[in-house]
């Protein structure tokens, strides 16, 4: 079909058309000088504010990584120092353990031979009591027997049988030394008497009966009670009131046995 004037038209008009729209649209070279320095101005403020964020950002992590650095490091200086310590302590314990461990085996051995020893240190305090002067028999008998039954006692640690032993030999040696005076009753065969005993150490052994009409002692070598001159009555009474803390004291002369020579 030929064409006409009017459809040439069409299509040169649309290509105008174009033409005129792509040239309408301003570019980068379009722009004048003063509006591209501009953009690229904000666009270095632009990159170097994300530069500098960036800057502060790793200033931030690396100030705090210090600061937890700084931290652990005191931690660990506390710990090295308590780990110190407590390395002492172990060995300062482990020491203790060890000097424990030989005390124990010592006492142990110190038990074996402790308790033997106990045994013969009643033994001999019996002989003393039967061999000494009759003075408060009851009583020293009494003790001896109580040590007697202690020393089968399990629930009775050897350390304070040990003591109370040690505690009757040193009630046995301060006889020897004080002056006492006590009532009790006087055994001489059948005659049996309450009397006034007055004990002089272990020297002498004296008594005086309740009515002071009679006064006597302690005879080690004939071994019994003897009557003594009414002499010696008011030596007696006065060293009665001594050691009942009546009188003060003062020297007081009565009988004392002499022991019998000793035969070769």
């Amino acid at each position: 079909m030929p064409l006409t004037r009017s459809s040439r038209a069409r299509p040169m008009a649309g290509l105008l058309t174009s033409i005129l729209l792509f040239g309408s649209s301003p570019t980068l070279a379009d722009q004048d000088p003063l509006s591209q320095s501009m953009n690229i101005s904000l666009d270095k403020n632009r990159r170097e504010a994300e530069a500098q964020h960036r800057i502060d950002k790793l200033d931030d992590e690396t100030r705090a990584m210090l600061d937890e650095y700084q931290r652990l490091s005191r931690e660990l200086d506390v710990l090295t120092v308590y780990d110190g310590q407590l390395e002492r302590l172990v060995a300062s314990q482990e020491q203790e353990k060890t000097s424990i461990r030989d005390q124990m085996t010592h006492l142990e051995q110190t038990k074996r031979e402790v308790v033997p020893l106990m045994l013969g240190m009643l033994q001999w305090l019996e002989q003393l009591i039967e061999a000494d002067r009759p003075f408060l028999q009851e009583e020293r008998q009494t003790r001896l027997r109580q040590l007697s039954e202690l020393m089968d006692r399990a629930d009775v640690s050897v350390g304070e049988k040990f003591r109370r032993v040690l505690e009757a030999y040193q009630i046995e040696m301060a006889y020897s030394r004080t002056i006492e005076a006590y009532r009790g009753e006087l055994h001489n065969g059948d005659d049996v008497r309450t009397v006034d005993f007055l004990r002089v150490g272990r020297v002498g052994l004296y008594y005086q009966t309740l009515d002071r009409n009679e006064v006597g002692h302690w005879d080690e070598n004939q071994g019994r009670w003897t009557s003594l001159p009414d002499e010696y009555s008011r030596p007696i009474r006065k060293g009665l009131r001594v050691a009942r803390k009546q009188s003060a004291p003062e020297l007081l002369h009565l009988p004392v046995a002499l022991p019998e020579e000793i035969q070769p």
